[in-house]
């Protein structure tokens, strides 16, 4: 932190951390592995150890992929000074790109501690999460070829927050993957990418000036407004359609449709800019609720 360039002292260089770390974000950490160790305790029991491991290591990957978003997005020039999103840290010379990248770096390590331990539990299945999880953090924005500017950051949005997150929980949680984990792994994954799209819907005049082509700018407002419905349509109808399966108490996650519906209304009627940032935060708000929802359901029943 003795590389931050902001001149207002410890208690601004450690809101320039924080804000770099992007808390808010961590729901999209958190869910998956709740969700993940009620699919283990489902089938039978719960590993803690391995669980609080998995937890740990999640988040960590996600402040890390944070900090590679803001040194890197900073250096392809997408944060500019009319961005539309929360203040930037790099971009704005709060911090400086070196030092950025040391704490992604350090914090990307920390991870891999933590996964030597998961490593010693479930075998080499971890180590190809490991790698693939931070892999794909980097190269979200980061490298010669950024899936983010390529339109392809919702696809391994699903991929990661959904059946990676969850079945990889599952599996050190409980020995194995179910079957249960891999259908819940949808609805998660699905409302991590419903995030994305505000994101992307929010920056799309800006990302237009900068080449960086995620599918909000490919196909325009009305597609991010239609895939932002059917995700959380299919979020919900998961739950509703496992519940009529066997698995009543599931109809738990199907709750928070209320919410969703109010947040597509929402959505739809915002005006591109910093008014989307509170719709950020509450699809956020969202993902954790159901999780939380479905997490209560498995434990239940």
């Amino acid at each position: 932190m003795t590389a931050v360039v902001a001149s207002s002292g410890g208690a601004g260089r450690a809101r320039a951390w924080i804000g770099a770390a992007r808390l808010r974000t961590l729901p999209a950490a958190v869910a998956p592995v709740a969700v993940g160790v009620g699919c283990a305790h489902a089938a039978g029991a719960v590993a803690w150890g391995p669980a609080i491991a998995a937890l740990v290591g999640a988040i960590l990957i996600q402040i890390g992929t944070n900090f590679a978003n803001d040194v890197f997005d900073a250096e392809k020039g997408a944060d500019t000074p009319d961005r539309k999103g929360p203040v930037r840290a790099v971009a704005t010379g709060l911090i400086t790109a070196r030092a950025m990248k040391a704490a992604m770096i350090a914090t990307f390590a920390l991870a891999v501690a933590v996964g030597g331990y998961l490593v010693t539990i479930g075998g080499w299945p971890i180590v190809a999460i490991g790698v693939a999880s931070i892999a794909a953090g980097v190269l979200y924005t980061g490298g010669p070829w950024p899936l983010g500017y390529h339109g392809l950051g919702d696809v391994f949005v699903m991929i990661f927050f959904g059946q990676v997150a969850v079945g990889g929980t599952t599996y050190v949680a409980l020995g194995r993957v179910t079957g249960l984990a891999m259908a819940l792994s949808v609805p998660v994954g699905a409302v991590a990418t419903a995030i994305i799209v505000v994101n992307n819907l929010r920056d799309r005049e800006t990302d237009v000036r900068v080449g960086k082509r995620t599918l909000a700018v490919r196909w325009g407002r009305r597609f991010a407004l239609a895939e932002y419905a059917g995700l959380l349509i299919v979020a919900h109808a998961v739950p509703l359609a496992l519940a009529a399966a066997g698995r009543p108490w599931l109809a738990l996650g199907a709750l928070t449709a209320p919410l969703a519906v109010a947040r597509t209304r929402a959505l739809a009627r915002a005006v591109p800019g910093p008014a989307m940032n509170g719709l950020l935060a509450a699809t956020a708000q969202l993902l954790l609720l159901q999780a939380a929802a479905l997490t209560a359901a498995l434990f239940l029943g």
